[in-house]
């Protein structure tokens, strides 16, 4: 399953390569991409407990990057 969230106050392409490393070695995700100029984050994940698998990602997101917002 492919899902695309815009996300804001991602600060800088350096912590979007970081935080796209560490999104592709949590289980359940197949592939992450995260776009600092688009600002967005592009996920396939497993369908099996996808909604475990977002809120482990949105948990990632978090510690790595306190302020960034999802606005979807």
């Amino acid at each position: 399953m492919k899902k695309v969230y815009k996300i804001k106050n991602l600060d800088c392409a350096n912590c979007a390569r970081k935080l796209e490393e560490k999104l592709n070695k949590l289980s359940g995700v197949n592939e992450c991409k995260v776009s600092f100029m688009m600002q967005k984050i592009t996920l396939d994940i497993s369908d099996l407990n996808s909604n475990e698998v977002l809120d482990s990602v949105i948990k990632t997101c978090k510690k790595f990057e306190p302020d960034l917002i999802f606005l979807n």
